[in-house]
């Protein structure tokens, strides 16, 4: 201790305060860095959720749902889907070391193989732990507190009975969890292949038109700042596309159409669309039997489910 006192005496009189120092993050501009990760939340019932975040503007680049965020070839798509619709890749690209961003830090890197600057090539991509890749990770714990309004009670029959959810005060994707955590108690989802493949088929697309609603509110919101980033503050979308306006500049490169389309056709299909292609023609084939339409909330798509299941008798 009296060595440590003569070599770091700040750091041991603030361990002694028991004051926690925290990082302060710092962005040059816009698609200098993108931070990705998963939302592994909802996976028991076969859904996983992937997001990515600019550094600097902190804008949702894209926020999207399917039948698996560990897919390399999904998470590959969105990446290259994300970096078509804007026109541009970053300078940088920070994950995790899961085994499913591989191929989008490779796809990241062979981008970034024609520029000369000090982050080039190899250079370009970041791996580090799941907790230090702190912007994605910060607004993962936004996205589980965020409230949202809706009526006090909404009633779900359920094989001749009723179930009031009050959800006033739930969050978006906790309502979701419920809800599937609902079925499954009351054993009408057992995580079987069959029921986990028609409750991706009677949700997924609900869910992702409402991960849509919620990107488009966090990107126009107004951020307010904050001690532990010399970020500036105001709405993620006017941050990402002025960036001029908040004495920066946009770091990220131009992406050819040229390009994007050979590596497009590079891209695998994901792992799980040759092996589901029988039980999806299978339930398909069930809903015009049934006469059902697509559902377009998620009372219709509890309905579906159930007919559905019980037209399939699983």
């Amino acid at each position: 201790m009296l060595l440590m006192r003569e070599v770091d005496p700040s750091g041991i009189e603030n361990r002694l305060r028991r004051r926690f120092a925290r990082r302060t993050y710092h962005s040059l501009g816009p698609n200098e860095v993108w931070h990705v990760d998963g939302y592994d939340k909802p996976k028991p019932f076969g859904i996983g959720i992937s997001g990515c975040i600019d550094g600097f503007s902190r804008k949702i680049m894209w926020l999207t749902c399917g039948k698996s965020n560990k897919d390399p070839n999904v998470i590959a798509q969105n990446y290259i889907n994300c970096v078509a619709e804007f026109g541009v890749f970053p300078s940088r690209l920070r994950t995790d070391c899961g085994t499913e961003n591989g191929l989008m830090a490779a796809l990241q890197c062979c981008l970034r193989s024609e520029q000369t600057d000090e982050f080039a090539g190899a250079r370009s991509h970041m791996y580090g732990t799941s907790m230090s890749n702190q912007r994605i990770e910060s607004w993962w714990s936004y996205f589980r507190k965020q409230r949202f309004l809706s009526p006090t009670f909404f009633i779900v029959q359920m094989y001749k009975t009723t179930t009031a959810y009050n959800v006033c005060y739930h969050t978006r994707i906790q309502f979701w969890l419920e809800l599937f955590g609902d079925l499954r108690e009351r054993h009408l989802f057992n995580g079987s292949s069959d029921h986990t493949r028609l409750l991706q088929d009677c949700f997924l697309d609900i869910l992702q038109e409402e991960l849509n609603e919620h990107k488009q509110y966090w990107n126009t919101h107004v951020i307010r700042p904050v001690r532990q980033s010399k970020c500036p503050s105001g709405r993620p979308e006017a941050m990402y596309y002025l960036p001029h306006r908040f004495n920066a500049n946009n770091c990220g490169f131009a992406a050819s159409t040229h390009t994007l389309n050979q590596i497009r056709s590079l891209i695998p299909a994901p792992s799980s669309a040759v092996v589901e292609d029988d039980q999806q023609i299978c339930f398909e084939g069930l809903q015009r039997q049934s006469g059902l339409p697509r559902p377009l909330r998620w009372e219709s798509a509890v309905d579906n489910y159930l007919t559905l299941k019980n037209m399939a008798e699983l």
